[in-house]
């Protein structure tokens, strides 16, 4: 019982507070700065990087009230610290009633042990830590940073910021999580803020496919000299997300540097765009749905459709007679979507757009969700159910949408978008993440989504730049869109568009949905033109990372 119990505690002390007490050593030796920084840390699900850890350094600072021979103390301190800056030194030391002035950070302990060995009064060594991230730029909208708000360093974006009462460490407020775990066991095995302690995340990103789906997506912005863009790769089935990528972006590591602070801003969650017609699979699987078409159907085409005085047509104005309803996808007609918009009826079109989430936020675990414009879908105004149905009128985050697209996908339901999947805390428990829907709200049956995908296949296969990215081996389904950008004083800009994609692949059993989008590309008009072989290649990395088998 003895030799358990002494175990037990050795593991504590040596494995789980290891760190902890490795720092008290060390200030034994080097004066600790009154409360030394710390911070969870936050884990890629692969590749090599960490997203967020602690770097160890250390400070130097002088009593300029007891500091003497300041011409002389200046070049002994700069044999070991080069970068200390004579002018500020001086004026530093000047300021002789200030018993402390820090005159260089972030030293190493080698360098800190040198200066210690000086012995010169007045000068003193403290150790210090600091937020890092390994990667640099990578998934930094998804980070965040850690930064000062008054006189408190704390998230200020990103994981940083939503987890902060989990990542935060204060000492005599932490959680008891064994303690936790035997009071209540179900809510021990699930992250809920109630129970929150400190804690490391374990987040659902890939370092590897996060890496180079944001190389995907610098090259589109930089081809078409856009003025934004993003990218997300979901698990639609689960909402876990392999990678979520925004442009611009900045390195969280020198987040000061910015002048523009609109850029740690996450498109892909905190903005709103009217969506264009990626919308229109959304507006046929409602009709598949609702039974008001099937997908052997045909329509009667005249190039255009007027509705309360307004006249709405296809993107190039041309009439194709009768054709099947898959030419509402294989062409992207926007007649096509009013016509299925009209069979449904403007009530049952906005329940159907409603139960995608249109009306809701997607609860992903990241700051600052925008909430969608829709008040177009519910006002019920011919027109407005019209322009609706093939993407323009209401506008909705690219999450949202990433979410209502992966309706199709999964069989018809709602899941929710998440980034981390788990948390590690302190005391060796780790706790699932618990999701706001435990039961996926259904949007469509699974017939209507299988339908729906069948149709985004032929798109594919037989449409999208005439066919010739079809893959052999492999059934993807997917659709461009491209939709006019709203002008400052109504209307809409003849010269700016917003493009996007989504596809999912292997589209009967799929374990990605891949969207991009682009604000404002340069000298092209259609998304086909943009995204088409970027979606490509990010399938074709997909399947070689990730092993998948051939589905046809």
């Amino acid at each position: 019982m003895f030799a358990l119990i002494f175990a037990g505690k050795l593991f504590f002390l040596q494995i789980i507070r290891g760190n902890y007490y490795l720092e008290k050593a060390s200030e034994q030796y080097i004066s600790p700065i009154a409360h030394i920084f710390d911070r969870g840390s936050i884990f890629f699900s692969g590749g090599i990087f960490s997203g967020a850890t602690l770097k160890s350094g250390y400070t130097v600072a002088i009593n300029p009230s007891i500091l003497k021979n300041v011409s002389e103390v200046l070049p002994k301190l700069k044999s070991i610290v080069p970068d200390i800056d004579d002018d500020s030194f001086f004026l530093q030391a000047g300021k002789v009633l200030d018993p402390y002035e820090e005159i260089a950070w972030r030293i190493s302990e080698a360098d800190a042990k040198k200066i210690q060995q000086l012995n010169i009064a007045g000068v003193s060594v403290h150790k210090e830590r600091w937020r890092s991230y390994p990667g640099g730029e990578l998934a930094a909208h998804v980070l965040g940073f850690v930064g000062y708000e008054g006189d408190e360093l704390t998230g200020r974006y990103g994981l940083e910021r939503y987890y902060e009462d989990v990542l935060l460490r204060k000492e005599g407020e932490q959680v008891n999580l064994f303690a936790q775990a035997f009071a209540n066991i179900r809510n021990s095995l699930f992250y809920d803020s109630r129970y929150a302690g400190a804690g490391d995340l374990v987040l659902t990103i890939d370092s590897e496919v996060q890496g180079f789906l944001e190389g995907i997506l610098s090259g589109i912005v930089k081809k078409w000299n856009a003025k934004s863009g993003g990218a997300v790769i979901i698990n639609p089935k689960t909402g876990a997300l392999y990678a979520l990528a925004a442009r611009p972006t900045f390195d969280p590591n020198n987040f000061r540097d910015e002048t523009d602070y609109s850029i740690f801003s996450n498109s892909v969650v905190e903005s709103v765009f009217e969506m264009g017609s990626t919308v229109k699979p959304l507006t046929l699987a409602a009709g598949l749905d609702a039974g008001v078409i099937k997908p052997t159907d045909t329509y009667y085409d005249d190039g255009f459709v007027e509705i309360d005085n307004a006249r709405i047509e296809n993107f190039d104005g041309k009439a194709r007679g009768r054709v099947p309803i898959q030419e509402i996808l294989n062409q992207s007609l926007n007649t096509g979507a009013v016509h299925v918009a009209k069979k449904l009826g403007n009530e049952l079109f906005s329940e159907y757009f409603f139960a995608y989430g249109f009306g809701e936020q997607t609860g992903i675990d990241l700051p600052n969700e925008a909430t969608n414009l829709v008040k177009n879908l519910r006002n019920n105004r011919n027109v407005e159910i019209a322009t609706a149905s093939f993407g323009q009128g209401f506008a909705v985050t690219p999450i949202s949408m990433v979410r209502a697209l992966s309706v199709l996908a999964n069989g018809g339901v709602l899941v929710t978008p998440h980034v981390v999947d788990a948390i590690e805390f302190e005391e060796g428990l780790t706790a699932k993440v618990r999701r706001s829907n435990e039961e996926f709200k259904r949007a469509i049956s699974p017939e209507a989504s299988e339908e729906i995908t069948r149709m985004l296949v032929r798109v594919v296969d037989e449409a999208l730049l005439g066919g010739t990215v079809k893959m052999p081996h492999y059934s993807i389904a997917a659709k461009t869109g491209t939709a006019q950008i709203a002008g400052s004083k109504g209307g809409y800009y003849d010269d700016r568009f917003f493009h996007s994609f989504f596809g999912y692949f292997p589209a009967y059993d799929p374990q990605f949905l891949v969207f991009l989008y682009v604000v404002e590309p340069k000298g092209v008009r259609y998304a086909s033109e943009t995204l088409t072989i970027p979606f490509i290649d990010t399938v074709t990395f997909l399947v070689h990372y990730y092993n998948v088998p051939p589905d046809r």
